[in-house]
């Protein structure tokens, strides 16, 4: 994976169109259904608990909901277009003539990992707009909410390329997203403050680099958060930096990619 400097831009301008491409395509199913998902479960949720949890102490529940479901929206569907591109490309075996192209790992990172914040960034926006009409959130600081939906969208797509990376069928990648993607979403403080927890659980929670995303985008909208948004914001940046160098580097050797 090599080439002159205009050549990388280029081609990773063509990769990154082609990739926004293939997932607008389906977009009734990229798009349309994530922000249906979304919306029942706030449905659900937010009938059951509106009357019975109080949040912050003034935030009703259904308003406390709709950011956090914005947010897994955004990085469920990030992981989902990088990791699922490559493993479909590999599986069909069209990934060959991305191979032949004199693309450097740069130029795949940032087309894959690009693609993939735009397809969580147009979901999240879709699930904001539709579940804004139950309960108005309030936007306190825009600027948080574009820092960690753009960190979160853009580390859930570079640890999805690392998926599509290390998987050589779609079993394997199912396993990564539901056993560590899924269950560190669904607790990282999506449906629940995790001051409503016991001690014990709280300590576990701000392990989950998760709940700092979710915790820190919440804040954007209420201007009060479970930790502080710097935190959240040095937690969520250093794992960004962490997982892209490794994405990086995977590229770089070619990682099951040649094989």
């Amino acid at each position: 994976m090599s080439g002159g400097g205009g050549i990388q831009l280029k081609g990773a301008g063509t990769l990154f169109y082609k990739e926004v491409l293939r997932f607008w395509k389906v977009s009734f199913q990229t798009v349309a259904a994530p922000v249906l998902t979304a919306v029942l479960y706030l449905l659900v949720f937010g009938h059951v608990l509106e009357d019975h949890v109080k949040v912050y102490g003034t935030v009703g529940y259904t308003a406390f909901l709709i950011p956090g479901l914005v947010m897994m929206s955004v990085l469920q569907n990030s992981f989902a277009n990088s990791s699922s591109s490559l493993i479909q490309s590999k599986v069909t075996g069209n990934l060959v003539f991305l191979l032949v192209t004199p693309l450097s790992h740069w130029a795949w990172f940032v087309a894959y990992v690009g693609a993939s914040m735009v397809r969580g960034m147009v979901v999240g926006l879709g699930v904001l707009l539709v579940t804004f009409w139950f309960a108005p959130p309030g936007v306190s600081n825009p600027l948080w909410i574009a820092a960690f939906a753009l960190l979160g969208a853009g580390m859930m797509g570079t640890l999805g390329l690392i998926a599509g990376l290390w998987a050589e069928k779609f079993d394997q990648l199912a396993g990564f997203q539901n056993f560590i993607i899924m269950p560190m979403t669904f607790l990282s403080g999506v449906f629940y403050s995790v001051h409503s927890l016991p001690s014990f659980w709280q300590g576990v929670s701000h392990l989950n680099p998760f709940f700092y995303m979710i915790d820190g985008f919440r804040h954007g909208f209420f201007g009060v958060s479970d930790a502080s948004p710097w935190l959240s914001l040095a937690v969520v940046g250093g794992s960004f930096c962490l997982v892209a160098a490794l994405a990086l580097e995977l590229l770089r050797r070619g990682y099951k990619i040649r094989s």
